[in-house]
């Protein structure tokens, strides 16, 4: 019983974490053009900077998670976090914006894993899957009713209006902190006798299943996250000739597919094996860029165009349900114990490198103008996807591969919670 209202604790703190992110992450760079006047170039520089900030500090994180616990580091992230948050809403030039950006990219990278960590050490085997759909529903709930309302507040006239938001977004960081690093957490099997401080990345790299599953956890993570507001966003407006209010519309399909779907996903996902639920997702995944490329031909028909690129955005919300209860429990139960932090420090790094490339890659393929080898691409690396799925269910034991529920997470006893 104590578990699960930490869990439901957890779940509180990061759904109101990303219903203060939402009040922000939509606006971000109209604030930095229009209100802080920095250039194009300079407004991409901060995303790099963010970016980057992450890509350091992750490889600190996990072990800061396995020798002193997630909740410390959810804490610390969600101080830093908010330090970033405040210092870009007050912002007034170059330096300042690229300071909160570091941090704010710093602080939330420290918060994901740890978070996740969390979630694993408050659940069993059999309740894990369901934990980390709950915990992506809310994340897109909580980022899409934050974006609408702050639609709703912003005004590029008015500089107070933005400062608004960051404030908003800076408390729930605080809120975060404060909800999640006193939650009590199970305590944690000891580390085997002559474990060797530091040795988790090269006993990482020596696990044949996780380095396959960060292998295609890159290429789902490049061929999806990291093209909704780059190169799929591009080929919307300029090539199917939607309008950006549409676009919006587009991305509010993916937001409700996920958030009224993804329990009865859940159902389906947990009767297969993990291995074919990411395979499946490669072949909806080629579907929604077929349908996309299909939105290209039929621009001149505004209705067409404006559905089928609608069908696009819902069909990767149906790929990101399928493995939201699927990618979290199968690093929980690759990973030993006490290396955790690590494994989830690992895939969230894997995460940031790939929506880092697929922005990158986007940009030079749109600027170029080569749409359709684009769209080719995608495609390809969904194909991937489902090759990389299927070959990798024979490293796979049946508990890794969700065939049979093993208790990999022992029952706490009220005795075994810490402060």
């Amino acid at each position: 019983m104590a578990t699960q209202g930490a869990l439901r604790r957890i779940q509180l703190g990061n759904a109101l974490s990303a219903f203060g992110s939402g009040f922000t992450v939509p606006f971000l760079f109209v604030y930095v053009t229009r209100v802080r006047d920095l250039s194009a170039g300079q407004a991409g520089l901060m995303f790099s900077v963010l970016a980057i900030a992450a890509l350091c500090a992750l490889p600190m994180v996990g072990p800061a998670i396995d020798r002193r616990g997630p909740r410390p580091v959810v804490a610390v992230g969600s101080v830093v976090a908010a330090l970033g948050a405040l210092t870009l809403g007050l912002a007034r030039g170059e330096l300042p914006v690229m300071v909160g950006a570091a941090l704010l990219g710093a602080g939330v990278a420290a918060i994901q894993p740890a978070l996740a960590t969390m979630i694993v050490r408050c659940t069993t085997a059999p309740t894990r899957a369901r934990a980390f759909a709950l915990q992506f529903t809310f994340n897109n709930l909580g980022l899409g009713i934050g974006g609408l309302i702050g639609g709703l507040i912003v005004d590029p006239s008015r500089p107070a209006s933005f400062t608004l938001l960051f404030a908003i977004e800076t408390t729930m960081f605080l809120v975060l902190g404060a909800v999640c690093g006193t939650v009590r957490l199970p305590a944690v099997p000891a580390a085997p006798a002559g474990t060797v401080p530091g040795a988790g990345f090269r006993h990482l790299l020596r696990n044949r299943a996780m380095v396959r599953l960060c292998v295609v956890s890159a290429v789902i993570f490049f061929t999806c996250y990291g093209q909704f507001e780059s190169g799929l966003a591009a080929f919307a407006t300029e090539v199917s000739r939607i309008s950006p209010s549409m676009l919006g519309v587009a991305l509010a399909a993916n937001t409700a597919v996920i958030v009224l779907g993804q329990l009865t996903v859940l159902r389906i996902t947990q009767r297969r094996r993990r291995s074919t639920v990411i395979a499946a997702t490669g072949l909806v995944w080629l579907l929604a860029w077929i349908v996309t490329a299909v939105s290209g031909l039929v621009h001149g028909d505004k209705v067409a165009a404006a559905v089928t690129i609608i069908i696009t955005f819902a069909l990767l919300g149906v790929g990101e349900s399928l493995l939201a209860p699927t990618l979290g429990p199968m690093v929980a139960d690759l990973a030993p114990a006490h290396l955790l932090g690590q494994y989830n420090a690992a895939q969230s790094l894997v995460k940031q490198l790939a929506m880092a490339a697929g922005p990158a890659f986007a940009g030079v393929m749109v600027g170029a103008g080569l749409y359709g080898p684009y769209l080719a691409a995608l495609m390809a690396c969904s194909l991937l996807i489902t090759a990389l799925a299927l070959r990798m269910r024979h490293t796979l034991n049946p508990a890794q591969n969700g065939t049979i529920i093993a208790e990999s997470t022992p029952h706490p006893t009220p005795q075994a919670l810490t402060a």
